[in-house]
C-alpha cells in the first residue's frame, strides 16, 4: 500500500480559521474554509462555551456528534440529559433538539461533526431556520 501524498490546501490550521462569536460568551471555531467542496462529505469545528452558558434548543438537518474537549458539559437530547466530562462523546440525529451547555467552573469546549457540508439550525422556541453560522444563527444564553 503507497502513501497517498497530503495536499496542502486539506490541512486546516488555527490561523486558517476565522472564529465566530455567538455572542454571549459563546464562539464557534468552524474547521471549513475555501477548500470545503460538494465531495466533503461533514463539517467540524470547536465551540467554546464561557461559564454557565450554552445554545438555546435546537435541531439540525443533519446528524451531530459533540465530543468534549474541555470542562464539563450536560447535554440535553430530546427530553433526556447526560452529564458529560472530557473524552466523553454524544451523537444527535438529524431532527433532533438538542443543546449542551456549561456546567464547570471554566471554559468548556466541545469538537462538533456534522454529517453533511450544507448544515441549517432549527430554534426549537421559535422554529425559525438558518443557515449555519450564518449571521442569523447567534443566540447564546445562560444554562
Amino acid at each position: 500500500m503507497s502513501e497517498q501524498p497530503i495536499d496542502p490546501c486539506m490541512l486546516i490550521r488555527p490561523d486558517d480559521v476565522v472564529p465566530f462569536d455567538r455572542g454571549g460568551g459563546v464562539r464557534t471555531i468552524p474547521y471549513v474554509g475555501k477548500w470545503n467542496s460538494e465531495q466533503n462529505l461533514v463539517t467540524t469545528g470547536q465551540t467554546v462555551f464561557d461559564v454557565d452558558r450554552g445554545l438555546p434548543l435546537h435541531s439540525h438537518n443533519v446528524e451531530e456528534s459533540v465530543l468534549i474537549l474541555e470542562g464539563r458539559a450536560t447535554a440535553q437530547i430530546g427530553d433526556d440529559y447526560f452529564d458529560l466530562e472530557v473524552g466523553d462523546a454524544s451523537w444527535v440525529p438529524a431532527g433532533v433538539p438538542h443543546r449542551f451547555f456549561n456546567r464547570g467552573d471554566g471554559v468548556m469546549r466541545i469538537y462538533w461533526v456534522y454529517g453533511g457540508r450544507y448544515v441549517t439550525r432549527t430554534m426549537t422556541e421559535t422554529g425559525e431556520t438558518f443557515e449555519h453560522l450564518s449571521d442569523n444563527d447567534k443566540g447564546a444564553r445562560d444554562k
